[in-house]
């Protein structure tokens, strides 16, 4: 199975920007295995402050997505973590709640276009 990459997008509070670059630079080690055994990969979120956007990207190289984020959903630490940082941004989804809810709390956005090129 190829992997599949995935972008997402949600607004970060003005007044939270210095906050959430800080705790950032220093994630959680069990958020980071949690990531690790999901099968996610060369994830990264990038700041674009004048519409006050986080934008995310990541690999997934595992075989069924659902569940492996049904994994990070469940892991404690993760969900200590989500505690944090949801306070911090703010959905673009309708009804959303928070992260790991039903309904999702990122945005993910289609892929228009992919260049791999030659390593």
């Amino acid at each position: 199975m190829p992997s599949k990459r995935v972008c997402q997008i949600i607004k970060l509070k003005p007044e939270h920007v210095d906050e959430y670059i800080k705790i950032h630079s220093e994630v959680w080690p069990g958020v980071l295995t949690a990531l690790e055994r999901a099968h996610i990969i060369d994830y990264s979120i990038h700041h674009y402050a004048p519409l006050q956007l986080l934008i995310a990207n990541f690999k997934y190289i595992g075989e069924d997505y659902d569940a492996d984020m049904q994994k990070v959903a469940d892991d404690p630490e993760t969900q200590r973590w989500w505690k944090v940082t949801d306070g911090m941004q703010e959905s673009f989804e309708e009804g959303a709640e928070g992260s790991g809810k039903e309904v999702p709390w990122w945005t993910t956005l289609p892929e228009v276009f992919r260049f791999e090129g030659k390593a």
